[in-house]
Order: structure tokens, then sequence, then C-alpha cells
């Protein structure tokens, strides 16, 4: 490697997304991956669905080996500019309305769910009663 590294934008790295040409963003660093694909363990689809965004998430959840990392080095072409990634959002559901609101007393429910499989049983047991006695 030259004394500067080549710097490139995720837009330039995103071109870089088919099995003739594909190129990964992990930890900051972008990979020519291209020759590595057919010898890939998880297959070439696992690693060109990771293109045009940071797969650094992908590759850590994999749980890589240590020589799978060192390996790595081969393939190194330059680095990101981290000012073209965009942020990760941190997903918050929206707030849901309490499933009884204002409707129904909770100690009615509790009753209910108490009083409605004791009836069931009940019907069961006379039913029962009824066709032995039969």
């Amino acid at each position: 490697m030259g004394g500067e590294r080549k710097v490139y934008t995720l837009a330039e790295v995103s071109q870089h997304n088919n099995s003739k040409d594909c190129w990964l963003i992990i930890d900051g660093k972008v990979y020519n991956v291209t020759k590595f694909l057919e010898d890939h363990p998880g297959g070439d689809e696992v690693l060109i669905s990771a293109t045009g965004k940071d797969a650094t998430d992908d590759f850590e959840d994999v749980g890589h080996s240590t020589s799978a990392k060192a390996m790595m080095d081969e393939y190194y072409v330059g680095d990101i500019d981290s000012s073209t990634i965009p942020t990760k959002v941190k997903y918050t559901p929206p707030k849901q309305p309490h499933y009884n609101q204002d409707k129904t007393p909770d100690f009615i429910i509790k009753i209910l769910q108490f009083l409605v499989p004791l009836f069931i049983l009940g019907v069961a047991v006379g039913i029962r009663f009824y066709t032995k006695s039969t």
C-alpha cells in the first residue's frame, strides 16, 4: 500500500453491487470481495445483499473467526468517508393505548376470566352427567 489511503463515498462504493464487482464497507474500511464471492462459506448472495450500506453489523452478527478477519486485509481497497453513511436511527415503536382504556374496570375482567372457564366446565360436567344417566 502507498502512503496515502483512498477514501470512498457511500455512493461510490454502492456502485459495486453485483457478482462481477462487489465491494463491502466493514468497520470504516472498503473491501473489494469480488474474487472471494465463490469461496465465501455463506454463499455469494450474503455478500451481495450487504452492498450499498455499512455491513459492519452483518459481519459482526455472524461471528467470523480471527482467520477470516485476517483474510480481509487481502481485499482492502480504502476507507469510507463516514460522513456519507447515514446515521443509524434507533426504532421506537409508536405508543399504544392501553387495551382496556376507560371501558371495563380491571376487576370485572379478572372476575370474568375466572367465571367463564368455570361456567364452561360446569356445562361440560352437566352434559356428561346428563348423557351418562340416560
